[in-house]
C-alpha cells in the first residue's frame, strides 16, 4: 500500500481503492458522497463519547443528564392518540435495567436492534417502578469499550450504520502517515501546533482530549490559513500590478486640532453653534475650509478611519478598503472627506448607491454639507483651472430627463462635476469622467473588478492609473466574517455614534394589547409633532407580493388605527417619480406616516422620525431589523422601534429578536447573528466546494482566523506566487482555486 504525500494524493485516491474497504461498501459509502480518500478524512466527529467515563443504570443520578453504555434488549412499537407511534426500547448494563421512549420518533425502530451496543445521553427519570430515558439522544458504538469514541453525523440515506464510519476512516488514515506538510517545521513549532499527520490521526482516534483538541487547532488553522493566504495573495498582486494615484491628502491634519478641541453637544452640533478654529492651517486648503465650516466635531472613530483612508490615498498603490460602521455612525462624512482628498488633487469621485432612494437621499445630504464651498484655484494649471469656483455635486439615476442628462454628462467629461452620485446608471453607456480618482461604493456588495473596470475605461485621463476604491457597509459584520469574505480589503471600523443620541428603544409586540399600544405610541408621538414609519411583511423574491401587502396595510391602517393622521405608501413596484415624490414629502413632514415595503431599509435619513413599526417581524433577519431600526433615532428626540410578531414562533425566531429588543449594538448583533445562522450560512455566497469551512468556526476560532491572517502576510509578503510554499500554493489551487474569487476580482 502506497501512502499519499499531500492532500491532491488523497483526492486522487477513490473510496473504491482503499483497502480494506469492500466494493459493496465503496458504493454505499459514494452513495452517501464519500467518493475519495480525502472525503473521509475530512469528515470529522460531530462530537465524542468518552467510554473511559460512564454512569450505570442503577447509579445514575435522577434528573440529570448522564451517558449510559448499554445493550439493547428489546425493541417494540405501539400506537396512542391520533395513530401517532410510540418506539419503546428495553435497554440494560451490568448494574440494572432502563426503559427508553421515543415520541414521534418512528425511524428509531429500523436503528435499534435487539443485541446491539448503543450510547444513550439523556435524563433517567423514575417512572412508576422503572426507570426510564425520554427521547434520548443515541450513538452506535458497538464494542468499543474503553476509549474516547468518535460520533460522526449520519443520514439514513448512508446505506451503512453510523458505527461502521470509524473503520472506514481508520483504513484511510492509514494513507495519511506520509503527508508533507505545506508549512515547515520551525513555522509550525512557532504556532505550536502539531503536523498535519498527526492532526488527521488524533482527530478522529484520540487517545485523550488534549489530543482531540490539538488536532483540531492544527486542521481549522489550516482552512483558515487556506483562504487568508489566498486574499492576501490576491491583494499584493492586484497591487504590485496596478499603478494608484498619489492624492494630496494635505489639511487632514487639521483633524487633529478637532480631536483636541472640546465636543459639541448634540444640541449645540444641530444648531449649528459649534464653530472650530482655524488655528495655523490655510484657509487655501479645500478640506481645512470645509472641516472649519463644520456645525459639529466628528468622533474620534471618525478621525481615526479618515487618517487610514488618508494614508491609503496618499500612496501610490490602489485603495482598496472597506468601511463598516454601525448605523448612524457617520460612513457618509467620512465618504466626503475622502471625496474632497480627491478634489483637491484635481480629480473626479464618484458615489455609487443600490437604490434611487439611497442615491437621492445621499445627493441631499451631500449637497447639503458642501453646500457654499468653493474649490481653491490649484496655482498650477491643472486640470480645474487657477480660478476658485464652487464645488460641484451632481446626481445621475434613470429619472433624469434626457435633456438634463445630456447636460451633465458633457460636464462630467469636461471635469466640471467632482462628485457624481448615483444608482447602476452610472455603469451605462455615454458615462466619460475627465479624471475619475476615487470610487465609493455604498452597500454594494457585487460591485467588483468588472464594475470598476467599467468606470476606469470611461476616466478619459487616467491611463495605467487605478481608481482609489472605497466600499462602506452599514451590515453588521462580526470581525472574523469581515476577515474571511473580505480578506482582500483594508479594513476600517467606525464603532462610536455621535455624542447626544439616545439608545432606541425596541419592544417585541407578542399580543394584539400590545400591539394597540404601538399605534397608541405612533399616535402620541405624531401629536408631538414626530414621524413614523410602518414596514410591511417581507415576501422572498416577490416585490409584487410585497406592494399588495403595504397596500393592503397602508389602506388597514388609513381606516383604523391610524385614521385621522396623514399616510404615505412606498413600495418597489411605483413608478421611479412617484416613489420620489412620496419620500420628498415625508422629508417636507407633508405624511406623519409612512408606510414601505424594505425599499427604506437602507440610508434614509429623517431626523423627525422616532418610532419604526416593523409588521411580521419574524420574517427578517437580525441584520435587516438592525438597518430598518437605523432608520430612526438619527435626531434629539427619543426613539422606538416595535417588532410586531404575533402568536407562537419558533425558538430561532425568538432567539433572533430578543437580541435585537436587548441591544442596539450593531457589532453585538453581527456576533449574535453569526452564533445563530452559523457561517456555513454566512459564507455561501463566498465558498463553495471543498473550501467550506469543515471545522474552522468563526465564531469559536477568532484567535486561530488571527494568527491565520498574520502568518498568511509573512508567507506571502511581496511574492504572491507564493514561490517559496509550493506545497500551500498547490493546496490553496486545489480548495480555494481561482472561480472562488474575492471581493476585489470577482464580479
Amino acid at each position: 500500500m502506497n501512502t499519499c504525500s499531500n492532500y491532491l494524493d488523497l483526492v486522487n485516491l477513490p473510496i473504491s481503492s482503499v483497502d480494506g474497504i469492500t466494493p459493496a461498501k465503496a458504493k454505499a459509502l459514494a452513495e452517501g458522497g464519500f467518493l475519495t480518500a480525502y472525503d473521509l478524512a475530512t469528515y470529522f466527529p460531530r462530537r465524542y463519547v468518552d467510554r473511559r467515563y460512564r454512569s450505570g443504570i442503577s447509579t445514575a443520578s435522577l434528573g440529570q443528564d448522564v451517558l449510559l453504555l448499554v445493550k439493547i434488549s428489546e425493541v417494540r412499537a405501539k400506537f396512542h392518540g391520533k395513530g401517532r407511534e410510540i418506539i419503546e426500547a428495553i435497554a440494560a448494563d451490568e448494574t440494572g435495567t432502563i426503559k427508553v421512549v421515543f415520541f414521534n420518533q418512528s425511524w428509531r425502530k429500523h436503528q435499534l436492534k435487539a443485541n446491539i451496543e448503543v450510547a444513550l445521553y439523556g435524563k433517567v427519570e423514575k417512572f412508576g417502578r422503572f426507570l426510564q430515558m425520554v427521547n434520548p439522544i443515541v450513538d452506535l458504538i458497538g464494542d468499543r469499550t474503553g476509549r474516547i469514541v468518535p460520533i460522526y453525523p449520519h443520514s439514513e440515506k448512508f446505506g451503512f450504520r453510523s458505527d461502521e464510519m470509524p473503520k472506514f476512516i481508520g483504513k484511510v488514515l492509514n494513507y495519511t502517515a506520509g503527508l508533507i506538510d505545506p508549512l515547515p517545521r520551525n513555522m509550525l513549532q512557532g504556532l505550536g501546533l502539531i503536523s498535519r499527520s498527526k492532526a488527521l490521526r488524533a482527530i478522529h482516534q484520540p487517545q485523550d482530549p488534549i489530543d482531540h483538541k490539538d488536532a483540531r487547532n492544527r486542521l481549522a488553522f489550516d482552512e483558515f490559513l487556506r483562504l487568508q493566504t489566498h486574499l492576501v495573495a490576491k491583494k499584493v498582486s492586484l497591487e504590485l500590478a496596478a499603478g494608484g494615484i498619489s492624492h494630496n491628502s494635505n489639511g487632514v491634519q487639521y483633524l487633529t486640532s478637532m480631536r483636541i478641541a472640546p465636543k459639541a453637544s448634540f444640541s449645540a452640533r444641530a444648531q449649528g453653534s459649534y464653530q472650530p478654529t482655524l488655528g495655523d492651517y490655510s484657509s487655501d486648503n479645500l478640506l481645512v475650509r470645509f472641516l472649519s465650516s463644520l456645525p459639529f466635531a466628528p468622533t474620534q472613530a471618525q478621525i481615526r478611519v479618515i487618517f487610514e483612508i488618508s494614508n491609503d490615498m496618499a500612496s501610490r498603490v490602489p485603495m482598496h478598503r472597506l468601511l463598516q460602521g454601525d448605523v448612524g455612525a457617520g460612513k457618509t462624512f467620512v465618504a466626503v472627506v475622502a471625496a474632497l482628498i480627491a478634489v483637491q488633487s484635481g480629480y473626479q469621485v464618484t458615489i455609487m448607491a443600490p437604490t434611487e432612494v439611497l442615491a437621492d437621499q445621499h445627493y441631499i445630504g451631500i449637497s447639503r454639507l458642501l453646500s457654499g464651498l468653493d474649490v481653491p484655484n490649484s496655482g498650477d494649471g491643472g486640470l480645474f483651472g487657477d480660478k476658485e469656483r464652487p464645488l460641484s455635486v451632481a446626481l445621475l439615476t434613470n429619472k433624469v430627463t434626457a435633456s438634463n442628462r445630456r447636460r451633465l454628462l458633457d460636464e462630467l467629461s469636461k471635469g466640471e462635476c467632482d462628485i457624481l452620485i448615483g444608482t447602476h446608471a452610472l455603469l451605462s453607456e455615454g458615462v466619460r469622467f475627465l479624471n475619475l480618482g476615487l470610487i465609493v461604493v455604498d452597500e454594494q456588495h457585487r460591485f467588483g473588478v468588472e464594475q470598476r473596470a467599467i468606470l476606469k475605461e470611461r476616466s478619459i485621463s487616467s491611463g495605467s492609473f487605478e481608481p482609489d476604491t472605497l466600499i462602506m457597509t452599514a451590515t453588521p459584520i462580526p470581525r472574523t466574517a469581515a476577515m474571511t469574505i473580505f480578506g482582500d480589503l483594508d479594513y476600517s471600523v467606525l464603532d462610536e455614534l455621535p455624542p447626544g443620541r439616545s439608545p432606541i428603544i425596541t419592544k417585541w409586540a407578542k399580543n394584539e394589547e400590545q400591539l394597540h399600544g404601538t399605534w397608541v405610541r405612533v399616535r402620541r408621538e405624531v401629536a408631538q409633532g414626530r414621524q413614523c414609519y410602518v414596514v410591511c411583511p417581507l415576501v422572498e423574491d416577490s416585490e409584487k407580493i410585497m406592494a399588495k401587502s403595504a397596500t393592503a396595510i397602508y389602506e388597514e391602517l388609513s381606516v383604523g388605527e391610524l385614521s385621522g393622521l396623514r399616510l404615505g405608501l412606498l413600495h418597489g413596484q411605483m413608478a421611479t417619480n412617484d416613489k420620489a415624490l412620496v419620500m420628498e414629502r415625508f422629508r417636507n413632514h407633508e405624511i406623519d406616516v409612512l408606510v414601505a415595503t424594505t425599499v427604506i431599509e437602507v440610508g434614509v435619513d429623517v431626523a423627525n422620525a422616532t418610532v419604526m413599526v416593523i409588521m411580521d417581524a419574524g420574517r427578517f433577519g437580525i441584520a435587516q431589523i438592525h438597518q430598518l431600526r437605523g432608520r430612526v433615532g438619527r435626531g434629539a428626540h427619543q426613539s422606538y422601534c416595535y417588532l410586531v410578531q404575533l402568536g407562537e414562533v419558533e425558538e430561532t425566531t425568538i432567539s433572533r429578536l430578543s437580541a435585537c429588543v436587548d441591544s442596539s449594538d450593531g457589532f453585538v448583533l453581527a456576533e449574535a447573528d453569526l452564533e445563530l445562522r452559523g457561517e456555513g450560512t454566512l459564507l455561501n455566497a463566498r465558498q463553495k466546494g471543498r473550501s467550506d469551512l469543515r471545522i474552522a468556526s468563526l465564531f469559536r476560532d477568532r484567535d486561530l482566523l488571527n494568527q491565520a491572517r498574520s502568518v498568511s502576510r509573512t508567507i506571502v509578503g511581496n511574492d504572491p506566487t507564493l514561490s517559496n510554499y509550493p506545497a500551500l500554493s498547490a493546496e490553496i489551487e486545489l480548495f480555494v482555486g481561482n472561480d472562488q474569487g474575492d471581493f476585489i476580482t470577482r464580479n
